[in-house]
């Protein structure tokens, strides 16, 4: 048994859109349990702060630039992540952002960018992974982050909405085609998390994001934190959740999903009205 009980000291992990947010968390709490952490972000150069920082821990760091939305990149950013860790045992992938436009309104564009930015690439990144780990036999563990928007429904984000939906499928199949080789994979499904973006967007709007801030829609009253999140990822790919594959942790802090309660905000609560965030912030 390892100190920590996760099972994660000296196990190496990529963390997929580490720059800030669910991510950044993810990451240093991997490097505070002793995991090595390959910090992969479309900014190259925040890649390289938090791949530091992760140093500082006393563990293994690695920064990786890409954008991951692209084939070509997301297979180069576990190439390089695996490269510079020597090895690679778990992938956490938290990248994923929300266009704002009602459904009688949304262009094929904006539709066919939201499923690539929340669907498509986790496919590409986990393949990327997969492929590695079938050839060497050494199993693995992916962790990714959905939303309760692809469960309860995405009023004024349906791209999103249908992305994250399918992405909880997707995991389902992974798990079952990848399963008789080790790899496990599974979700975490969040509902309004107080990111550095839903912050900025709230504040913009006129509200405020704090933590404390009261939200009828969820029992604990009060919206999320990035840090309440990367627990459940870390937890999905250590040896506690060995036996657990497939599935989808709902970590919503008990929303209420009989009402459609992002449709309910935008039109009653100036706070909630949307400029461009990630995650949204009704998921």
């Amino acid at each position: 048994m390892t100190k920590t009980g996760l099972g994660l000291e000296g196990r190496n992990v990529a963390v997929v859109g580490a720059g800030s947010g669910i991510g950044y968390e993810t990451a240093m709490l991997l490097g505070h349990v002793g995991a090595n952490v390959a910090a992969v972000d479309i900014d190259a150069g925040r890649a390289a702060e938090v791949s530091a920082e992760i140093v500082e821990l006393g563990v293994h760091g690695a920064a990786v630039g890409g954008d991951v939305t692209d084939e070509d990149q997301a297979i180069r950013a576990i190439d390089e992540a695996a490269e510079a860790l020597g090895a690679l045992d778990a992938v956490v992938n938290i990248v994923g952002f929300a266009a704002w436009v009602k459904l009688l309104d949304v262009d094929a564009h904006v539709w066919d960018l939201d499923i690539r930015r929340n669907l498509t690439h986790h496919l590409y990144v986990s393949r990327a992974a997969a492929r590695r780990w079938i050839a060497d036999g050494s199993g693995g563990a992916i962790a990714v982050v959905a939303s309760v928007s692809g469960i309860y429904g995405a009023p004024h984000h349906a791209a999103y909405g249908a992305a994250k939906a399918g992405l909880m499928d997707l995991v389902r199949t992974m798990s079952q085609e990848w399963g008789p080789h080790g790899i496990r994979v599974n979700a975490v499904a969040p509902d309004m998390i107080a990111t550095p973006r839903v912050v900025a967007a709230r504040e913009a709007a006129g509200g405020s994001a704090d933590r404390s801030s009261i939200d009828e829609r969820l029992s604990l009253r009060r919206v999320g934190l990035p840090s309440e999140i990367a627990g459940p990822l870390v937890f999905l790919v250590s040896d506690l959740a060995s036996f657990l594959t497939g599935q989808t942790l709902v970590v919503d802090g008990g929303h209420d999903g009989r009402v459609p309660a992002c449709d309910r905000h935008l039109a009653d609560a100036p706070r909630h009205r949307r400029v461009s965030a990630d995650p949204s912030p009704c998921d």
